[in-house]
């Protein structure tokens, strides 16, 4: 949750090759103060079946620029099993995006939902509501 003085953080991923959510994506949460300051990880956590990260860790008080990384290889060589009709590489080689790192900046009091639309040959990012 948002206050004054922090802004807060929220994600979803839907796998529109399948239309459904993607579960159990590993998610990193890193935030700096300022665009000299190195980025400093806070915490992780993974989607549920809902495609959602609920337990994001609060951005400290300061923060400027926040960096989700999502791990996309080990979500799509998990899905190797299942039979990709449109993208029988993917099964041979890997995710074509092994990671997604969306980096953005944040003012305080404000909420930042950032969903990702995933598949396996390209992403969307946007800020949601």
């Amino acid at each position: 949750m948002s206050t004054d003085m922090t802004a807060s953080v929220s994600t979803h991923i839907l796998d529109t090759s399948i239309g459904r959510p993607a579960a159990s994506v590993a998610v990193s949460l890193a935030a700096r103060s300022g665009s000299d300051a190195p980025y400093v990880t806070l915490g992780a956590s993974a989607t549920d079946a809902d495609g959602r990260c609920k337990d994001l860790p609060a951005l400290p008080e300061g923060t400027t620029h926040v960096r989700l990384e999502f791990d996309t290889e080990t979500y799509f060589s998990k899905k190797q099993a299942e039979a990709q009709q449109d993208a029988p590489r993917v099964r041979d080689s890997g995710a074509f995006f092994p990671e997604v790192t969306i980096a953005f900046a944040v003012v305080p009091g404000e909420h930042y939902h950032v969903p990702l639309l995933l598949n396996p040959f390209g992403y969307s990012v946007y800020r949601g509501s």
